[in-house]
């Protein structure tokens, strides 16, 4: 493979040890940061969302065999970071109360605190939430993932997505109704 080469250019054929490193690779040069903002969202704390990338990628890279898609192994990924969040969360219930620290801005400070109101009062939503309707919202619209994609990376049916995606948008409305 050679260098820059996306990761659906890689050949169906990529099951050495040298293909796996090389497909790892660029998938972790290219999706590792949303990995990390998926996993943040989930678990709330960067450190811990970086450590459950690093263990996604650990477990992609020891049960290999396991992969079905060798030349895409992102779902895999998506998967085993949604795991490993939900079992972080198990053991930090009482924590999960945090905010979400909102990134800096170089716009006025004004249009930064309202911007700021606005992430902190949507991430409130949006942590009221169910687990898994609040899985399915991180999933489908931070990732931008297709319905089917966002079913693969939780283990649940499109039809179970798209009902729980309904219920917490339905439950969000308010929320997004005052942002506007």
């Amino acid at each position: 493979m050679m260098a820059g080469v996306g990761v659906h250019e890689v050949p169906q054929a990529a099951v050495t040890a040298e293909d796996r490193d090389r497909v790892l690779s660029v998938v972790y040069r290219t999706h590792y940061s949303a990995l990390v903002g998926l996993a943040r969202l989930l678990v709330d704390d960067r450190g811990q969302a970086e450590e459950i990338v690093q263990e996604a990628f650990v477990r992609t890279y020891a049960g290999w065999g396991r992969v079905r898609t060798k030349d895409e192994p992102l779902p895999y990924l998506r998967t085993t970071v949604v795991n490993l969040a939900r079992g972080g969360l198990r053991h930090r219930r009482v924590v999960r109360e945090r905010r979400l620290d909102v990134a800096p801005n170089a716009e006025s400070a004004d249009v930064v605190a309202e911007r700021a109101e606005i992430s902190r009062t949507l991430a409130d939503a949006v942590r009221a939430l169910p687990d898994r309707q609040r899985e399915c919202v991180v999933v489908r619209y931070f990732l931008e993932c297709s319905t089917a994609e966002c079913a693969d990376a939780l283990g649940i049916s499109e039809g179970t997505v798209k009902t729980h995606l309904h219920r917490a948008l339905a439950a969000l409305a308010p929320a997004l109704e005052a942002m506007r």
